[in-house]
């Protein structure tokens, strides 16, 4: 009697998949399916690997850049030269010499007489901006030297309540250029500011004389005035000692007015002319003296200093 041969089995496939996933698992391989689930992780896991923030796009030429490159260049685009926004610590480093600059007046703090509110109380605010920022106002002073020139520098901080003038910044500021009158300093001012802070009100316009007067006293002792505007410089600022200086100098394309060119076209209702109120317009109107360059600051600063015979 013949015997029919043994149908093929019909789960010899089923057991050899099985067999094949197990050893792709015993020999440590991802499976060749992939869930979404498997693709999000992968993708989360690859972007965590390159650090936050190492890479930027400058808003000057829509390039991007590396960070470090463009801290290295002094916080400036390595491509198009855009001049980013500064600190004022950072700035104090950029233009003094190293282990030269000695602080003055960091212990003065805003109070609130006038028990000012807007969307929280002025207590809250100045403790937030203080926590956001590192530091406790908008200004810090202190005498240093550049290129082996000794001066009063004071800088404003855009980083707290943007660089506004209170009660404190304008103290100071006042400070500054009455120890540079008693000591006989160059005095060299780097502003950056909102303007006049609205939380202090009257008291804070009230700067814009104080710091003008002790200005003007300066200028009788035959003090010099270097003034540097960055971007921006606008408001009770800009109408006061900003504007005072014996010599003008301004970042490229600072923004420089008192009330913004959107405010100033729709009080005029007409069209303004291509960069108003950008440094370079305002040097062909013989407001500014010279648009300088970050990076040749420190030596103009020096220079204006020796020609000065200070």
């Amino acid at each position: 009697m013949t015997t029919s041969p043994t149908p093929p089995s019909t789960t010899a496939p089923a057991s050899s998949a099985a067999a094949l996933a197990a050893t792709t698992a015993k020999a440590g391989k991802r499976p060749a399916v992939r869930t979404w689930s498997d693709l999000r992780s992968e993708t989360a896991t690859r972007r965590s690997a390159i650090p936050e923030g190492l890479w930027l796009r400058c808003p000057g030429c829509s390039q991007m850049i590396y960070r470090r490159q463009m801290e290295a260049n002094l916080h400036c685009c390595p491509e198009c030269q855009h001049h980013y926004r500064l600190s004022a610590s950072e700035r104090v480093k950029q233009l003094t010499d190293p282990n030269t600059f000695e602080p003055m007046w960091q212990g003065l703090r805003p109070t609130d007489p006038l028990k000012f509110r807007d969307l929280k109380p002025y207590p809250e605010r100045l403790a937030a901006e203080a926590v956001k920022s590192g530091v406790n106002e908008g200004c810090l002073a202190g005498t240093g030297f550049i290129k082996g020139r000794p001066v009063m520098l004071a800088c404003l901080d855009l980083s707290f309540m943007l660089g506004s003038m209170g009660s404190v910044v304008g103290e100071i500021i006042t400070r500054a250029i009455e120890h540079a009158t008693a000591e006989n300093l160059p005095l060299v001012i780097v502003s950056c500011s909102g303007g006049a802070r609205m939380q202090e009100s009257g008291l804070s316009l009230m700067q814009m004389a104080k710091t003008s007067a002790a200005l003007a006293r300066y200028d009788e002792a035959g003090g010099l005035f270097i003034s540097v505007l960055t971007d921006p410089t606008t408001g009770g600022v800009t109408a006061s000692f900003a504007m005072l200086g014996d010599i003008i100098f301004a970042e490229p394309k600072a923004l420089i007015g008192f009330a913004g060119p959107r405010v100033i076209q729709q009080t005029i209702r007409q069209e303004l002319p291509d960069g108003f109120q950008r440094s370079e317009y305002l040097l062909t109107a013989g407001i500014v003296d010279r648009v300088v360059a970050r990076p040749q600051l420190r030596t103009e600063i020096a220079r204006v200093i020796d020609y000065a015979g200070k």
